[in-house]
């Protein structure tokens, strides 16, 4: 347990360090490799590197849509109903963030508007690992279908019989994936932003992953021939801000659904309560026995965080200095501190709110900016898949009501060509009503 307030402002910084970071200059390395690899050689690169991790035995990247169609089918009745259903909320939620186009005329005669296409070609990224995640497909795929993105291809690392998980399958044939690839980490994202003979190359590349995944994003999107990205999602992270009012049984069990994830994810509780800590803690080493990831949380749970502050008030200023993927607020009064919360991923409100809800199936996007991005990054969300443009129109009228100011702007400037733009035409419309 860390007492908060006996820190010093070093030792706060230190107790609130992902513990992932240290890695960084040895991941940056091994991934700059791995890209150079991809460029260099294409498929022969990305089956190379998909043999050494995944699956030694795979022939080729593409899963061909028969394939695709077969796995779908074995999905059972109940697994698919479920899929349907947070495909329903998922896409409903989506849908409600379409925005009109935004027409403003800001003087007599000078139109200006405002409107968003699609993102042309996105690659949606799927991480492997020893869980597959049909949930991720929906967060990527819905909105990218919702939006109308024309290329929408996904890569998932293939398991060990060189295909991949039928509940994966079943939710990129709902939201209408053109194109499967059997790869992941690094290499996979070099192959969206590059291209290669088999593999589409994209202008977006979106979805979470481990460090090398989110390092291969950052490098891509710097590159002139990348691709864009949705923001750096890396390893998942909790922190819950608890009082005395919690239930330590429920907070444990949502530091717990964080750190199954992997063993570089953390969790942290930040409590106003000494008692309820003590509780959670023992919640957790109980709830860690009965579960089936238990190898994978005990090793995350060493890097969790147990912190005591005086109050709750405290609590959020931890919460806002961290900037957490996920915050679950279990307090007397969780709403009344919406306002207060400045940094997070995704806000879960009340005892009733499981993070694990909006994981799957409330609606909203379980993709969301890690490491602290929070700070500066949204969660995934329709807008992330258009972009946006304006449009400018101009009548006669409208260029004589704005015509002196630009033209002062651009003398104040020094910008010559700028100013006499608008002055010739201006002095034609002068000429022209003589």
């Amino acid at each position: 347990m860390i007492t908060w307030n006996t820190l010093t402002s070093a030792q706060q910084k230190d107790a609130l360090t992902r513990p992932v970071m240290a890695l960084a200059g040895s991941v940056k390395s091994k991934v700059s490799e791995i890209i150079n690899a991809v460029e260099q050689r294409g498929d022969e690169a990305v089956l190379e590197l998909t043999r050494q991790f995944d699956c030694n035995t795979l022939k080729t990247l593409p899963l061909s849509s028969r394939q695709l169609t077969e796995l779908a089918s074995q999905v059972n009745d109940v697994t698919r109903q479920a899929i349907e259903a947070a495909y329903a909320n998922i896409k409903r939620f989506h849908i409600a963030q379409q925005q009109p186009a935004v027409v403003v005329e800001t003087r007599p005669g000078v139109i200006c508007e405002q409107h968003s296409d699609a993102i042309e070609s996105v690659g949606l990224y799927i991480p492997g690992g020893s869980a597959p995640l049909p949930s991720t497909v929906l967060m990527l795929g819905v909105p990218a279908q919702v939006a109308g993105c024309k290329t929408r291809i996904l890569c998932t690392p293939p398991n060990v019989n060189g295909t991949i998980a039928p509940e994966i399958a079943y939710a990129a044939s709902l939201c209408g994936i053109q194109k499967v690839f059997l790869c992941g980490g690094a290499q996979a994202i070099a192959a969206m932003a590059l291209g290669t003979q088999t593999i589409t190359k994209v202008d977006k590349i979106y979805g979470p992953g481990n460090r090398f995944v989110t390092e291969a994003k950052q490098q891509v999107s710097q590159r002139n021939d990348g691709a864009a990205i949705d923001m750096p999602a890396g390893p998942s992270e909790v922190l819950v801000i608890a009082d005395a009012s919690a239930n330590a049984q429920f907070v444990a069990a949502d530091l717990l659904s964080q750190a199954e994830h992997g063993e570089d994810s953390q969790a942290i509780l930040v409590c106003s309560s000494k008692e309820v800590i003590e509780q959670t803690q023992r919640a957790v080493e109980s709830q860690l026995q009965v579960l089936s990831r238990q190898s994978t949380a005990s090793v995350a749970m060493k890097n969790a965080r147990y912190i005591l502050t005086q109050s709750v008030d405290e609590s959020v200023l931890v919460s806002n200095q961290y900037a957490p993927e996920h915050l679950i607020v279990q307090t007397e009064d969780a709403r009344a501190l919406l306002p207060a919360i400045k940094n997070a991923g995704s806000v879960f409100l009340g005892a009733w709110s499981p993070e694990s809800a909006g994981d799957y199936a409330s609606g909203t996007n379980h993709v969301l900016p890690t490491y602290g991005f929070a700070r500066t990054y949204s969660s995934l969300g329709l807008s992330d898949f258009v972009r946006r443009y304006t449009v400018q129109e101009i009548t006669q009228q409208g260029l004589q009501e704005i015509g002196q100011t630009i033209c002062v702007l651009a003398e104040a400037e020094g910008l010559d060509a700028h100013k006499r733009a608008v002055s010739i035409r201006l002095q034609a419309l002068e000429e022209a009503s003589k």
